[in-house]
């Protein structure tokens, strides 16, 4: 916050007269400088991803002991018959003590072609359906020996498909402790429809499904791009603008 008075310090030495407020709003937009912390996620959620764009700095963490029912390995997408809820098969190899960086994915079951196969009959008669087909189909026709690694490769596949260029995703080399950082790991659940940490104001676009439920809010990411594609990216950054993080941004 200081650099920021100090640009606007300067702007005023230059500009004696009297300064309408609306030119010193583009010097007063600056991210928190706080770090977040959040855990990975297949196809994340609409919110996860808002989130992200807040911040300077995001971190994943890795080295947390691995929960279960959680979007670090499941997603939400609208279907013909409302929400569906498409989770990978994962292999805990130390069991209980498994860290999320440790989780194996389980092919021992034919996951990959059962979720593209529903994203397709979901997504197929999306407006921007065959626009993103061949960014994310790839995806599964190859195996990725660990959760993480076929995570990581998605999201950085969802940025570049939105077209966010200037996000940094960095990953924890331990388990983090401590209040230097937004800890908003366990925040996105399947579960929860609210997060005690931040609140969000979801507006509606349109859905393929629409008028069988009405309208679905923060689904899956592929939700999203599918439905209104190149304003995924406007989308975003007006949720992220009205996101409220209940003071706990420093």
């Amino acid at each position: 916050m200081h650099q920021t008075n100090n640009r606007i310090e300067a702007f005023l030495k230059g500009h004696p007269l009297r300064v309408p407020f609306c030119f010193l709003l583009p010097l007063l937009q600056i991210k928190p400088m706080q770090p977040i912390l959040l855990s990975t996620a297949y196809f994340p959620p609409i919110t996860w991803i808002a989130t992200a764009l807040k911040f300077d700095e995001v971190f994943v963490e890795i080295h947390e002991t691995y929960p279960k029912q959680t979007y670090r390995n499941r997603c939400n997408i609208a279907t013909s018959s409302g929400i569906l809820n498409l989770t990978i098969p994962v292999n805990r190899v130390n069991g209980n003590h498994t860290k999320t960086n440790e989780i194996c994915i389980d092919y021992s079951q034919n996951w990959q072609i059962l979720h593209w196969r529903t994203i397709v009959t979901a997504y197929s008669k999306s407006p921007y359906f065959l626009f993103y087909r061949d960014f994310f189909e790839p995806l599964y026709f190859n195996e990725y020996k660990f959760l993480l690694e076929f995570n990581s490769k998605i999201l950085s596949t969802v940025l570049k498909a939105i077209q966010i260029n200037n996000l940094q995703i960095n990953y924890t080399d331990q388990f983090l402790t401590g209040s230097d950082f937004l800890d908003l790991r366990n925040e996105f659940h399947p579960k929860a429809k609210n997060s005690d940490l931040v609140a969000f104001e979801l507006p509606r676009y349109i859905q393929t499904f629409e008028e069988n439920h009405g309208f679905i809010p923060n689904l899956s990411i592929i939700d999203l791009l599918f439905n209104i594609g190149p304003q995924a990216l406007p989308y975003l950054k007006k949720v992220c603008s009205c996101a409220n993080f209940h003071n706990l941004v420093k």
